[in-house]
């Protein structure tokens, strides 16, 4: 059916062409002028000498209303409560020194007490031990000792 690569069609092989099918355009919805809402009405004046003006009532701009400050800024507040807080911790600190304080001398007073009892105790050992002679007694007893047994 198919010719042997040759490059060339024959006419037993069919050819379809495809012709692109046209997009047909759409009617546009019809535009319709809309007043926008914001807008206000037109309004005339008549004038004292009898002109007639007419426009468009502007409304002024209103300035967003302002949130009340409060009296006190929070930052004056957390300094203060720093202040405070740190007056705490410093007397907290002043007290533990001093019961720290209070212990050493407590400590070293109670080391003196000791050295002084001690001391004295020593003293009197040395000094009363020149000056009474005390009579020793010494018993001595003939001993015999027979054949690794020691006898009285």
């Amino acid at each position: 059916m198919f010719p042997e690569n040759t490059g060339h069609l024959t006419t037993e092989q069919a050819i379809t062409v495809h012709h692109p099918t046209p997009i047909t355009p759409y009617a546009a919805a019809p535009l319709v002028p809309v007043q926008p809402a914001n807008v206000p009405a037109v309004t005339s004046i008549v004038l004292p000498d009898g002109r007639v003006i007419t426009g468009y009532a502007i409304a002024h701009n209103q300035p967003e209303p302002v949130a009340a400050k409060p009296l006190v800024s929070r930052t004056a507040v957390n300094i203060t409560l720093g202040g405070i807080g740190f007056a705490a911790v410093c007397g907290g600190l002043v007290l533990l020194t001093t019961f720290i304080a209070a212990l050493a001398a407590l400590v070293q007073q109670l080391i003196v007490l000791a050295a002084v009892i001690f001391g004295g105790f020593i003293a009197i050992q040395v000094l009363t031990a020149g000056r009474e002679p005390r009579p020793t007694t010494v018993n001595i007893r003939k001993a015999v000792i027979k054949r690794n047994h020691f006898h009285n």
